[in-house]
């Protein structure tokens, strides 16, 4: 990408210390077309870059070396996303780790006041060397073990098995993954040293 493309695609240092985040590391690329909702609830890692068109709202700590494809959402509510280091969403994902409930027990959407809804929040994590593909939603509770990869349009509703490819709605395990990223990333480690 060419330095000049950077300064007008992406907020600058300066500029990101403005948007109020948590914490945020080195060589943070985030698209100016982006949204933050509670900013100062958001940790940035290092190495990260976050695509045109994301919302990232509430409690979410990404760690080094994440991306955030096009149009993707996170949304914490009162719990908390966590995207382990070498992770990645594909454009127009979605992480949930709160939501309405579907069976009528209560009242939906955010203009109802909270008195008459019937919210389910938990935490979600990603956890390091996992992949969502495109167009996959993780909904609330949900741990991804490490090594995860998910085939895109998946519906991600449980805990997974390490090292495993995962596709579906929703997702199931369809075969092992293989481990050979984890010598890459030691090579990568060295030389970035």
């Amino acid at each position: 990408m060419s330095e000049r493309m950077q300064e007008t695609s992406y907020y600058s240092s300066e500029e990101l210390k403005k948007i109020g985040f948590g914490e945020i590391g080195s060589n943070v690329l985030v698209s100016r077309k982006s949204s933050f909702y509670s900013p100062e609830k958001i940790k940035l890692g290092s190495n990260i870059r976050i695509d045109d068109f994301c919302i990232l709202s509430g409690n979410i700590t990404l760690g080094n070396y994440v991306h955030i494809g096009a149009y993707s959402g996170i949304f914490s509510g009162d719990a908390h996303v966590r995207m382990g280091n070498y992770t990645s969403l594909s454009s127009k994902c979605s992480i949930y780790a709160a939501s309405d409930d579907y069976s009528g027990a209560g009242m939906t959407n955010p203009t109802v006041p909270s008195e008459y809804k019937k919210v389910y929040q938990a935490d979600v994590e990603i956890r390091d060397h996992s992949i969502i593909g495109t167009g996959s939603t993780i909904l609330p509770g949900v741990t991804i073990a490490e090594g995860c990869s998910f085939g895109a349009c998946s519906l991600i509703n449980r805990d997974t098995e390490e090292w495993s490819v995962n596709g579906g709605v929703p997702a199931k395990k369809l075969k092992d993954r293989k481990r050979d990223i984890l010598q890459i990333v030691k090579k990568l480690e060295e030389e970035s040293k």
